[in-house]
């Protein structure tokens, strides 16, 4: 149940630009929601109109105490799009999620959420809350899922739940995560950070302590380094479209359970013999868009690698071992994805068996350079 919890929550990870949350789609991937929704029938596979399956919905569990610019149905309150400028009175105290998308709502007060004990999912995504309350989120120990993307946060907030699993606050004016930032909040699988002001002197030292995350983005920041003390739970990390400049052999140290590294599109010239040495159960790694001269090393060692993405680099030369292990012998995933076009290297000059464990042929991609 774990597992496919995360997958649904990496799957509203990467809304860009923003994108409105299917509140419908929502409940079918969350099985505390169909449970508390159960006499919403799950089993049409008609694709009908999203708007006609929520309106189905709301008649069969309609609630007549519905604050105003709403609809509400069992459990659930929709007040998206409505030109909200602060979060409605009178919300029912047996609410389980509630849809605040795409609102002008500014400020999320001391008592906006009181009593609401049993609340699950909170989406307050595309607004214009650039303050909350210390107090806001208190006794909501029941929260799982608190989505704040694209606002004018300026500060994390503050006294988060510990139950929350879903934290993301992509796209605000984030520049600063302090010492004990997510204390307590072991259970929070995925933490998206992207599209904020983030610098490394902004990430404190033990910003991340006592946390268990699996999914960390901290994408289109202001990132110059690999940050240090990272949650040594990762199995994936993306720090795509920042401006790191290389890789050192220290910065990978505590995390040994990560699977999957987005670098892309840094400013990358080098990566130090045996950076990725500690993330040996590593199975994808993406250093495309880059300024490499060459194949990073280590790589042969790595063998639950498969997929490998070095496009769009300065890279001129293949090694016959860069990928594959020296030893014939030695166990190793075959690679499904190598990816060299739009490198200067000529594709004619490398030896055949460099690509010796490679699931087929279609699997490696090669190209002529393009200046």
């Amino acid at each position: 149940m774990k597992i496919l919890l995360l997958l649904a929550l990496l799957t509203l990870c990467h809304a860009k630009p923003y994108t409105h949350v299917n509140v419908m789609d929502f409940i079918k991937q969350h099985e505390l929601m169909q449970q508390d929704a159960a006499d919403y029938d799950d089993d049409d596979d008609d694709d009908d109109d999203d708007d006609a399956e929520y309106n189905d919905y709301e008649d069969d569990n309609f609630v007549s105490n519905c604050p105003e610019g709403c609809r509400c149905s069992k459990k659930v309150m929709q007040c998206s799009d409505q030109g909200l400028t602060k979060v409605p009175k009178e919300i029912p105290a047996n609410t389980l999620l509630i849809d605040l998308q795409n609102n002008d709502v500014t400020e999320i007060k001391e008592d906006d959420f009181k009593d609401l004990d049993n609340l699950y999912a909170l989406f307050l995504l595309n607004n214009q809350i650039s303050k909350i309350h210390p107090k806001a989120f208190r006794n909501l120990d029941k929260l799982k899922i608190l989505h704040l993307s694209y606002n004018l946060l300026t500060q994390m907030p503050e006294n988060l739940p510990k139950s929350i699993q879903s934290l993301r606050l992509h796209d605000n004016k984030i520049s600063r995560l302090p010492k004990g930032a997510f204390k307590g909040m072991q259970d929070l699988n995925v933490l998206e950070l992207s599209a904020n002001p983030i610098a490394n002197s902004g990430i404190e030292p033990g910003a991340f302590d006592d946390m268990s995350t699996l999914y960390l983005r901290i994408a289109e920041a202001k990132l110059t380094a690999i940050p240090k003390d990272l949650p040594p739970s990762l199995t994936e990390l993306h720090l795509d479209y920042n401006k790191i400049g290389k890789v050192e052999s220290e910065d990978f140290l505590r995390l040994k359970s990560l699977q999957r590294l987005w670098l892309d599109f840094n400013q990358i010239k080098y990566v130090e013999n045996g950076s990725f040495a500690p993330i040996s159960k590593v199975r994808e790694i993406h250093l495309d868009n880059n300024k490499l001269k060459k194949v990073p090393p280590g790589l042969n060692h790595l063998k639950y690698l498969q997929v490998m993405y070095l496009h769009a680099n300065s890279i001129s030369y293949v090694g016959v071992n860069d990928f594959c292990p020296s030893r014939t012998r030695a166990k190793k995933s075959l690679y499904t994805r190598i990816s060299l076009f739009a490198n200067p290297v000529k594709y004619w000059e490398i030896q055949p068996p460099t690509f010796r464990c490679v699931s087929s042929h279609n699997s490696v991609q090669l190209g002529n350079h393009r200046k």
